[in-house]
């Protein structure tokens, strides 16, 4: 149902008390900047832009690997809150590698086990954000690959 590393970590954050929980939420979104794409680097998609419902810019950086998984990199505007910013690395260490299907096939009610029901509700908008683009970005390369291999008509 979840890629393994993916699952790894919401087997990792529903064993923990809510207080250890929080803090280890503070210490992955203090990681976020490994996640960020490096100077030179070079990306099958690109999707910058700020959405209503982020405080800022947010980038997806999606390449995709020769056997068929892809890899993401995520920009965050300095703007963005620390919840996002956990998201964001729990997500890149969690579905990097996968397939684009499998990223599509990937069902949010993972995301209340990781980060607690209580933060749920009052950031309900904002952990489903970076999901939503990374679910996106794959669909974007997977029809890419789909009208490519259909070839001209």
């Amino acid at each position: 149902m979840y890629p393994p590393a993916l699952q790894d970590l919401i087997d990792l954050f529903s064993s923990l008390p809510e207080s250890e929980r929080r803090e280890m939420l503070i210490n992955l979104a203090e990681t976020a900047p490994l996640h960020a794409p490096q100077e030179g680097q070079t990306f099958d998609l690109e999707d910058v832009r700020k959405d209503e419902e982020c405080t800022d810019t947010v980038g997806v950086f999606l390449r995709a690997a020769p056997d068929g998984t892809i890899s993401y990199k995520i920009s965050l505007g300095p703007q963005v809150q620390t919840l996002t910013r956990a998201m964001t690395s729990i997500l890149c260490q969690g579905l990097n590698g996968s397939t684009p299907a499998a990223i599509l096939e990937v069902p949010a009610d993972f995301v209340p086990k990781i980060v607690g029901a209580e933060l749920v509700r009052l950031r309900s908008q904002t952990v489903y954000y970076v999901l939503t683009r990374m679910k996106s970005a794959a669909k974007v390369h997977l029809n890419r690959l789909r009208a490519a291999a259909a070839g001209p008509s």
